[in-house]
């Protein structure tokens, strides 16, 4: 009878499955346009008919697909960071450029979990299979909102709570800062007490409309006034630069104070834990770096007990959010920006056609729920792609 060591027989056993694992290199990279017809006047009240595609190829056989996509005049630079390299190498990729561009990070990602032949979500933990989705509105118009009634902001509300959908944001960007809590004194009584109402004050954003950084009375002022109507939070109220004032204020009242979409990267997110600058964090799914760079967060958080909610987008490009956010377990999901008065599946009903599925993603009584399918859960339609695919 053969006796073999500990070694030796470590050895025999491991090498069949070691065997089996066979490396994927990607082998292309690729932008472009897919323009769904629509008609103008759809278009012109906000319903998405154009999506910006990345497909990433593998000498696997396997596409890795995501609408988080770019000009295709940065594809050149983009293929020199990742084609003919390990696919599975997402840290390297990100390292290497990839951080700025993480629509291709998506991709790949798409790309793993198709091969794997499991949800993205799932191989980054599976926290959970649901999350509750919010959505943020903005009227066509002036930037500041400072046009839109009262009335109607309310009335849009109880036509997403109508919908199912649990909470809804509105900017407070009014030039005026306290008719912003008037407004939500308008949407609660609206709505009741069982609907959640946000407010983003989107940091340096509103110099854009020719209005100031809020100093930090303004900023307690505003946040008071919507405490006593029961909103949820206030977000970026100063200065994305400014670790220190959200926390005073979030030290100094119930509501919660939250912010994070605008940092690049895991510097920004580990100053704010250290100077306890925001109650809740929200990693931008895209701009802050991706995906993995979202679940980083997400466990730099865990240790100081602070939430994770993802900044958030729309239709298509919604698939890449929902995976990070499945992932970490989040308690919500935003979904921007929504043009009043379409709910999300009237404003992303052309995208279908660049799917094999009926629906985009399924959503139960407010919840997005996860898909079983492989990747980020789209079931993409490659001939739908190429046929609606915009000539370069």
């Amino acid at each position: 009878m053969l006796k073999l060591n500990r070694r030796e027989w470590l050895a025999a056993a491991v090498a069949p499955a070691m065997a089996a694992v066979k490396p994927v290199k990607i082998t292309g990279l690729e932008f472009y346009d897919a323009d769904i017809p629509t008609p103008k006047d759809q278009l012109e009240v906000g319903v998405q008919g154009r999506y910006t595609v990345v497909e990433v190829q593998t000498d696997a056989g396997v596409t890795g697909y995501s609408f988080a996509g770019y000009p295709a005049a940065q594809a050149p630079a983009l293929r020199r960071i990742i084609v003919g390299q390990d696919l599975y190498a997402v840290e390297d990729h990100v390292r290497n450029g990839l951080l700025k561009f993480a629509g291709v990070e998506h991709a790949i990602w798409d790309a793993i979990g198709r091969i794997a032949r499991q949800p993205v979500y799932k191989l980054l933990g599976g926290a959970s299979n649901r999350v509750r989705a919010y959505l943020t509105c903005v009227w066509k118009g002036k930037l500041d909102q400072s046009h839109v009634p009262y009335g109607d902001q309310a009335d849009m509300a109880v036509r997403i709570q109508k919908a199912g959908f649990k909470g809804m944001k509105i900017r407070a960007w009014r030039p005026n800062a306290l008719d912003d809590v008037d407004a939500c004194n308008e949407i609660r009584a609206a709505t009741g007490p069982d609907f959640d109402i946000m407010f983003d004050r989107t940091a340096h954003a509103p110099e854009a409309v020719g209005q100031k950084i809020w100093d930090y009375e303004t900023g307690w002022k505003v946040a008071r006034g919507l405490e006593k109507h029961r909103a949820l939070w206030l977000e970026e109220p100063f200065a994305r630069d400014d670790y220190r004032t959200p926390g005073r204020l979030a030290a100094a009242v119930d509501i919660l104070i939250t912010g994070g979409e605008g940092f690049l990267g895991i510097e920004g997110f580990h100053q704010s834990l250290q100077h306890r600058t925001y109650d809740v964090l929200q990693p931008e799914g895209e701009r802050s770096g991706g995906i993995l760079l979202c679940r980083k967060v997400a466990m730099l958080a865990e240790a100081r007990n602070v939430p994770v909610i993802l900044h958030g987008t729309m239709a298509l490009r919604l698939a890449g959010w929902l995976t990070a956010s499945f992932a970490i377990g989040s308690e919500w999901q935003e979904v921007a920006l929504l043009t009043p008065p379409l709910l999300p599946q009237q404003q992303w009903a052309p995208g279908l056609k660049l799917l094999r599925s009926k629906e985009m993603y399924r959503i139960e009584d407010g919840h997005f729920v996860a898909s079983d399918l492989p990747g980020l859960g789209l079931d993409v339609n490659p001939d739908a792609l190429r046929e609606y695919r915009v000539p370069s």
